[in-house]
């Protein structure tokens, strides 16, 4: 499992840009060997209400890449509890048992991307 805090990601200039006075910076979340060769399944727009939370579960063949794009929640993947909050971006490995719960007063809304393992 992977948990990448936006945070901590530097800035930089897009590489179509010139680097002196660039028009656009960029934070690289993933790059190619983060995330495992197979074909996306899926990309949802997800969102938690307050309070709420989704069910334990895995996929068998599916690894699932999360953006939180709004909110604050906990992350259970496996053995481990993970806080996550705007711009983190996390992996979560076939059959990695996983749910998350929104612990705060705002909606949780995330983008989810399935990749299928070929």
């Amino acid at each position: 499992m992977n948990i990448i805090h936006v945070a901590d990601i530097p800035k930089v200039p897009a590489s179509h840009e010139d680097p002196r006075d660039p028009g656009v910076l960029k934070q690289v979340l993933l790059r190619r060997d983060d995330i495992p060769v197979g074909r996306i399944q899926m990309v949802n727009w997800a969102t938690i209400p307050p309070g709420k939370s989704f069910r334990l579960h895995r996929h068998e063949n599916m690894t699932e890449i999360c953006v939180i794009l709004e909110g604050t929640a906990q992350m259970k993947i496996d053995n481990g509890k993970y806080s996550v909050t705007r711009g983190d971006t996390f992996v979560i490995p076939s059959t990695s048992f996983h749910s998350m719960i929104n612990l705060g007063a705002q909606p949780v809304l995330y983008l989810v991307i399935g990749v299928v393992h070929e």
